[in-house]
């Protein structure tokens, strides 16, 4: 009943504003108290990768120095009760769409379930529709060729790695986060610098570039996911010192370096003379990926939704993708001086990554292209500046679910698979009851001691399940239109059916065989194509049975301490190729010096699965690790 409610309120509110905005073409609506504004406000939205709510020294945490975070804790609206989801991309789905990933088709971080869905609109298209320049540095994780690619999702300019990080399979073979190749506009350029320093750069020339039209930057960073790769100098103040393990000090120089990076983009804003008409939004994408190790109470059960026995977690349970609060729970800066967002006070109530996108429309005064049902509420009226402004905050439930899986034979929804159902008062976890505000730890169950209100959010659930298990669960295809995407490119990681997915280059290194894997491709154009199936990516050119230069691990460099790079590249002796897509099926040899197999096919418009093998000499069979499919001209 609360949630129907708050439901029909809420859709009326949202559909009184979209409609408000559009017929009125409102610019700006300035600051939170109302004053008019002549310009715009500029937007940057900050998110770190893998820094969990106790990963900064604003928040307690006794053995790391962030004092540029601190300093915009002390400067911002905090956000103390805000949730995004336990993994990367569905955190980046709903933020980047004000609504639940699962509506949107992301729900995984590979397997074609982190394609956003064609149809849905972005923050990007929205700032970009209200004349707003747009630009990704960084991770973007939510797709790789066409449709999914920033450029096709509103960004004017983009410069991104591949995958959900540097070393992943579908990222250019061989980045190692020092002089990489990444993507800018979908073509691939050599860039020079640590990876994260390169983000915070592009970002600075991006702004510098602007003049007086307004910019949304959307400045999502690999760091401080793994590996946990930083130059020395910022992991060495951490090194050998009591209650910090080996590999944690790779992961605090990471953040020390993000820390240094986000001060000197501030110092550019205000040298730029815009620092104080810019939202500055800095949140995480997930709980702590590195920050704490845990243990289950009583020795009994997963560790990823235990306590903390070293390291630091803000008190709670549970890290990266933990249903407990500590998988989920984000810390939320907001700083717009013009807006009266500048002195530090916290905002108490219950939010989600998925209410951004609607409150920046109405902060920024922005026209919907057209009208949005948004699972996500504006912001706007309950964070004014002035007390008899404010508008009493709603009651709300919002629910919190994890679908990760390593097997991707069914990539389909799991009902009751890691789920959580949040109030302000409660955390019902499956079947577990908690009061968050007195058991923030989440350590004593008081399910049998309140039925009543496990029966109610627990129907709270089914009716959020029912929302999103009618949205349509079909796997997002890849689209292939060579005159949006020349060449499609398809890695392993992109592959379901698989019983294990390959998840990084090393998987790929190491010879993994990856059985019984296809894709989903849509055909926009009809017409003969050339298909080219590799064992090794074509900017290493190597032959399809050779054995490649094993991964160069420096110390100093690198993280020393991420398993994966304990694989050594594997020759496989391949003896045969093989392609299915639609009707057309088709073998081929594999000679002594091929570094690719070719296959010509008429290919009709429509929806088709595509399929590869590569068979051993003693008929194992592992699908192709890089498929190129491009117009035969």
């Amino acid at each position: 009943m609360i949630r129907k409610l708050m439901e029909h309120k809420n859709n009326t509110v949202r559909l009184t504003r979209a409609f408000f905005l559009i017929l009125l073409g409102v610019f700006c609506i300035g600051s939170l108290t109302f004053n008019a504004y002549a310009k715009q406000p500029n937007v940057i939205v900050i998110l770190v990768d893998d820094q969990g709510y106790g990963d900064l020294a604003a928040h307690g945490n006794p053995w790391l120095k962030t004092p540029a975070m601190d300093e915009l804790y002390h400067s911002s609206l905090r956000f103390t009760d805000f949730h995004v989801d336990p993994t990367c991309s569905p955190s980046r789905a709903a933020l980047m769409t004000g609504k639940y990933s699962t509506k949107v088709g992301v729900w995984l971080t590979y397997a074609g379930r982190e394609h956003l869905k064609r149809n849905e609109k972005t923050m990007a298209d929205v700032f970009k529709s209200n004349g707003y320049s747009t630009a990704i540095f960084g991770k973007w994780h939510l797709g790789e060729n066409y449709p999914f690619r920033p450029m096709d999702r509103g960004f004017d300019e983009s410069l991104i790695h591949g995958g959900g990080s540097i070393t992943e399979t579908p990222d250019t073979f061989g980045n190692d986060y020092y002089d990489d190749i990444y993507k800018r506009n979908g073509k691939a350029e050599q860039v020079s610098g640590y990876a994260t320093d390169v983000w915070f750069k592009e970002t600075q020339s991006f702004i510098q570039r602007q003049g007086d039209k307004p910019f949304f930057v959307y400045l999502p960073l690999n760091a401080a996911h793994s590996p946990l790769t930083v130059p020395e100098k910022y992991a060495k103040p951490y090194q050998n010192k009591a209650g910090i393990p080996a590999r944690r000090a790779n992961f605090y120089g990471m953040l020390a370096n993000i820390d240094e990076n986000l001060a000197n983009l501030r110092k550019t804003l205000k040298q730029q003379g815009i620092a104080d008409n810019t939202i500055l939004l800095f949140l995480n994408d997930n709980g702590t990926g590195h920050g704490v190790k845990l243990a289950a109470k009583n020795g009994q059960g997963n560790t990823k939704d235990g306590w903390a026995i070293d390291g630091y977690n803000a008190g709670m349970r549970g890290r990266k993708s933990s249903v407990y609060d500590g998988g989920h729970r984000s810390f939320l800066f907001m700083h717009w001086p013009n807006g009266g967002l500048d002195k530090g006070r916290d905002f108490p109530h219950l939010t989600a990554h998925f209410d951004l996108l609607p409150s920046l429309i109405e902060m920024c005064g922005l026209a919907l292209p057209e009208p949005i049902n948004f699972d996500g509420i504006s912001l706007l009226p309950y964070i004014q500046t002035e007390k008899q402004k404010q508008k009493q905050y709603p009651d709300r439930t919002i629910v919190v679910h994890h679908q990760g899986r390593r097997s991707v034979k069914n990539t389909h929804l799991q009902k009751y698979k890691d789920y959580v159902v949040m109030t302000e008062q409660w955390r019902l976890v499956g079947k577990e009851l908690y009061a968050i505000k007195t058991d923030p730890a989440q350590a004593f169950n008081l399910a049998h001691k309140y039925p009543k209100v496990v029966k109610q959010l627990s129907a709270e659930y089914e009716n959020w399940w029912q929302s999103v298990e009618f949205a349509d669960d079909k796997p997002e295809p890849i689209v292939l239109n060579p005159r949006k995407q020349h060449t499609l490119v398809i890695t392993t990681q992109n592959l379901q059916g698989m019983q294990r997915a390959h998840y990084s280059q090393f998987d790929n290194r190491a010879g993994k065989l990856a059985t019984d894997g296809y894709t989903h491709i849509y055909n926009d154009i009809r017409g003969k194509y050339k298909i080219t199936l590799r064992r090794w990516p074509r900017e290493l050119d190597l032959a399809i049975n050779a054995k490649g230069e094993d991964f160069k691990l420096d110390p100093t460099k690198h993280d020393a301490f991420y398993p994966f790079h304990q694989y050594k590249n594997k020759a496989l002796q391949l003896s045969k190729a093989r392609l299915k897509i639609g009707k057309f099926d088709e073998t081929k040899p594999v000679k002594a010096n091929d570094t690719e197999i070719v296959f010509k096919a008429f290919i009709p418009a429509g929806e088709f699965t595509i399929q590869t093998w590569f068979y051993t000499k003693d008929n194992q069979q592992t699908s192709a690790y890089y498929t190129y499919i491009e117009p035969d001209l």
